[in-house]
């Protein structure tokens, strides 16, 4: 067993002091960004289930 004379720290102390607001224009993204593929690849799937399940 070890002695510890070190007082606890305080959890609640870490948030006693918030940091600095980011500003809007600081939070926009400036990667490139390109559209999601199609997930049915242009079929129509609804027409596909009926012809499957007819």
């Amino acid at each position: 067993m070890t002695d510890r004379t070190d007082p606890e720290p305080d959890p609640a102390a870490r948030y006693a002091a918030l940091p600095e607001p980011v500003r809007l224009a600081d939070t926009i993204t400036s990667q490139a960004t390109t559209d999601a593929p199609d997930p049915t690849m242009g079929r129509d799937t609804e027409t596909e289930l009926m012809l499957r399940h007819a």
